[in-house]
């Protein structure tokens, strides 16, 4: 119907005119005695143009029907919202309205006026040529610009990267030009002509998500397997990574100055690309950092340091070191707790601790990702068909190196309260009751400041647990009480 209706005006109008060119022998009759015979001639020259005039008005507004993609032209059912994609693209659309005008342009010279316009033509083919070799370059952007549109590499909306350091979201695609907005903000202004003659890439197209990947060169004396397991942590852990399609890390050469190392992971914001980057390389050089390892360095450079060994005492020792747990004890006794804590490998998918197990240690994480997993309440289970309840889990955080987790256990002795299952091949640090106590025995003051950094770490983690899944904030941890659970626990 709304096709119909933009159609109605230029049908108006040339019925209109076709009544009065049928009327033409009456108005004749009655023109030429008031207003004199070239008047009368006159008014058929204007009801003949007019209609010249009026068909193309008419085949524009088809065309722009055809044009709109809006489902006009079979009544509005074009698809779920009443939209469907344009059937003529709108560069094209401009083209075909530019050439029906000058149809009838023409049309009225030769048929109306009764003018040669053979010369006119051979005339204007000369005065083309001469201005299409002066324009040669605009015009070659406008037939780009053409085939952009017909072939739709790229729409709206869409982030591409024409070239390294160039690259934004499609803003606007007119004659001559496609306008980009950067990251940074800024317009970025490509002739279609590059645009179709080059290499780019689309990072909207097929789907949202694509793969990146940043480089990174670590020393042949890193175990392969422990390098690749200290990246897969950093992508596991950066902001802006996808989860899905899960992040991987290849060896992508050998060099003379070390094995190149590529971190992929999936994104699915062409904006956000740099941010992601830089998440990543962040997040890389920190796990680098606490397992001992720096990136490569240029073979002809004198410095080399190798590699801390994954089970290394300085390892364990830069671990306790950097827990705020641990801020009351001194070197001495931390380089005690270092010695004793025993490392354990596990394969991903493998549970460091399970919910409702009983303990009395905690572990550190050297290298690798944890999710931690608690089995949600019985009221939020839902039931199945027979009746029964199957076990859910949530997913509560994830802990990444650095991390420490079952402290609890280790100076209060409960049961674990949540499961810690490895994500990647990981290794952790175990500190167990027998290594403390000593250190509690001969310093009982220890207790109460691991008493009161235990009730801050308490409310810290439940409150961000509760904020994740929109609970009411719980009442704060008493160190008090937690203080004479440790003391009953360890005898003092």
């Amino acid at each position: 119907m709304n096709a119909l209706r933009r159609l109605s005006a230029p049908c108006a109008v040339l019925a209109l005119l076709a009544g009065l060119a049928a009327a033409k022998p009456w108005l004749h009759a009655h023109l030429e005695p008031i207003a004199g015979s070239s008047l009368s001639g006159g008014f058929d020259i204007a009801v003949a143009a007019a209609a010249w005039l009026a068909a193309a008005w008419g085949g524009a507004r088809l065309i722009d029907l055809l044009a709109a993609g809006s489902g006009e032209a079979n009544g509005g059912g074009g698809g779920a919202n009443g939209q469907r994609p344009p059937r003529i693209p709108r560069l094209l659309a401009d083209l075909l309205r530019f050439f029906v005008y000058g149809v009838a342009v023409l049309a009225i010279l030769a048929f109306v006026l009764e003018q040669p316009v053979t010369g006119l033509l051979a005339t204007s083919g000369v005065a083309i040529a001469v201005l299409g070799f002066a324009l040669r370059n605009m015009i070659a952007d406008i037939f780009a610009g053409i085939a952009l549109n017909i072939e739709h590499p790229y729409r709206l909306g869409d982030w591409l990267e024409l070239s390294p350091g160039v690259a934004g979201r499609v803003d606007e695609i007119n004659w001559r030009a496609t306008r980009l907005i950067s990251s940074d903000g800024t317009a970025i202004i490509v002739p279609n002509g590059i645009v179709a003659g080059s290499r780019f890439t689309n990072y909207s197209r097929p789907t949202p998500a694509f793969r990146a990947a940043v480089p990174i060169l670590l020393d042949q004396e890193v175990p392969v397997e422990r390098a690749k397991r200290i990246l897969l942590s950093a992508l596991l852990c950066a902001d802006g990574v996808l989860p899905t399609p899960r992040p991987d890390v290849i060896v992508e050469g050998v060099t003379p100055n070390g094995v190149a190392y590529l971190a992929r992971f999936w994104a699915d914001d062409g904006a956000r690309l740099s941010l992601v980057r830089d998440a990543v390389l962040t997040a890389a050089l920190a796990n680098l950092a606490r397992a001992g390892i720096e990136p490569a360095r240029p073979k002809q450079e004198i410095h080399r340091r190798r590699p801390a060994p994954p089970d290394g005492d300085g390892l364990r020792h830069g671990l306790l070191r950097r827990l705020d747990l641990f801020d009351a004890f001194d070197d001495g006794e931390v380089e005690a707790l270092a010695r004793a804590m025993r490392p354990h490998h596990l394969p991903a998918g493998a549970a460091a601790v399970r919910q409702g197990d009983a303990g009395e240690s905690l572990f550190v994480i050297a290298e690798g990702v944890f999710d931690v997993q608690a089995a949600a309440p019985a009221n939020a289970i839902p039931a199945d068909a027979e009746g029964g309840q199957h076990p859910r889990l949530l997913h509560l955080t994830r802990l990444q190196p650095g991390d420490l987790f079952g402290e609890m256990s280790l100076l209060t002795g409960q049961p674990r309260s949540a499961s810690v299952v490895a994500c990647t091949d990981a290794l952790v640090f175990e500190l167990e009751r027998s290594h403390l106590d000593p250190l509690l025995r001969r310093r009982p003051e220890l207790a109460e400041r691991l008493a009161e950094l235990m009730a801050e770490r308490q409310s810290r983690n439940s409150a961000e647990r509760d904020r994740h899944h929109g609970t009411a904030p719980p009442p704060p941890v008493e160190s008090q009480a937690l203080l004479a659970r440790l003391r009953g626990f360890f005898r003092l």
